[in-house]
């Protein structure tokens, strides 16, 4: 130490500062602690398999290897890995805590999610086999072939309709309920949002018994809306035969599940409001009407383009509605139900890989407009 900082003692704290050491071994135990868990996590998972897949494994075993693994495990893993980190040296522990516990969920993101990302973008590009090298000749078919064509016209359809109408109707209902008082808000509420609670195959299920048409022979209609066709005296009609409104008889089904999420995240927005700013917009003279378009409107866009993101998100990789009430046929294909054919039905995974690349590449703008819309209003809080 030199004469000059003798003088001065030592810093505020009593304490002298530690050297700077350098960051590779902070760097490794990062890495370290962030491999151990989903390795050990694998290799009790592996056991467990071969223990719960073995048909002569005594019940009681099982249930006990499938509690062991999937709770106890799990605790036992960030415990002691926390153990491990409370003895190292004070100026690593901190730098390394974090990496132990969300190190382990990235790691097994990268696994889940990148890997199939980069081997689906590698497959495309080969024969429907996924052994020869084909170039981009699965992505001159997809806008070549009328199926694959007619799959992208009806996504784009349902992009623009099904988002729209969600959000219109959610908004709608939002501020309606509103307005109910707090026992009539409540019921409206769950009683719109109860649709999420349903899968989309079972939703497709309930929305076949009201489209259902039997031709003339096959005994009588049990559908519901050619049960109200038929008592205004009108023929029952196949409704999901025809082309091409069968698409939007389809859509309304996405959007009945939708218009709940809608309601109720547009309906928290609008609650955030600040009141004195509409009261202020009541005393200058402005309308109901206006109140809700001038000032409650630009209020809530940030949260309204929240909705219509995830919303179209959700359109795009919709194929269940499709793959349950029609298959595809009758020109109801999308892109999300056409990947799944070529992939399983018609065994093509060069085809089938370059649409699921088709629609990650449709998908990833929202997901960057979503993430800037979030950092700017952590900016401006």
């Amino acid at each position: 130490m030199t004469e000059t900082e003798l003088m001065e003692g030592p810093p505020p704290g009593g304490q002298p500062p530690e050297p700077e050491r350098s960051t590779l071994t902070t760097n490794l135990l990062r890495i370290g602690v962030s491999l151990v868990v989903p390795i050990l996590a694998a290799l009790g998972l592996y056991w467990a398999g071969i223990v719960l897949t073995n048909e002569d494994s005594n019940r009681a075993v099982v249930v006990v290897a499938a509690l062991i693994v999937g709770v106890l495990g799990v605790f036992g893993l960030y415990y002691g890995m926390d153990w491990v980190i409370n003895r190292l040296p004070s100026h690593v522990r901190d730098k390394v805590r974090p990496f132990a516990f969300v190190g382990p969920a990235v790691v097994v993101l990268a696994v889940f999610l990148l890997y199939p990302t980069l081997n689906t973008f590698v497959l495309s590009f080969r024969d429907r086999d996924g052994e020869g090298f084909v170039g981009f000749d699965n992505y001159v078919n997809l806008f070549v072939e009328s199926d694959t064509l007619l799959a992208l016209r009806n996504s784009i359809l349902w992009v623009i309709i099904v988002p729209l109408f969600s959000l219109l109707i959610g908004l709608g209902f939002a501020v309606l309920a509103d307005r109910l008082g707090r026992k009539g808000e409540a019921f409206s509420k769950t009683f719109i949002f109860m649709p999420m609670a349903i899968s989309f195959v079972g939703a497709s299920i309930v929305w076949r018994f009201i489209y259902n048409f039997r031709p003339e022979g096959f005994g009588e209609q049990i559908g519901l809306l050619n049960g109200i066709w038929q008592a205004v005296g009108a023929e029952p009609v196949a409704w999901l035969l025809q082309e091409p409104f069968n698409n939007f008889y389809l859509m309304v089904i996405l959007i009945w599940l939708q218009t709940g999420f809608a309601m109720v995240i547009l309906s928290a927005a609008i609650k955030s409001v600040p009141e004195d700013i509409i009261e202020a917009a009541r005393i200058d003279g402005a309308t109901e009407f206006q109140v809700f378009t001038r000032v409650v409107i630009p209020s809530i866009s940030s949260t309204i383009v929240v909705v219509l993101t995830t919303v179209i998100i959700t359109v795009w990789k919709v194929f269940d509605i499709v793959f349950v009430m029609t298959g595809g046929l009758f020109g109801t294909t999308v892109v999300a139900e056409k990947m799944v054919t070529e992939f399983f039905t018609n065994r093509n995974s060069g085809n089938g890989a370059a649409l699921a690349v088709v629609l990650l590449v449709a998908i990833i703008p929202l997901m960057i407009a979503n993430v800037r819309r979030f950092r700017e209003q952590e900016a401006t809080r």
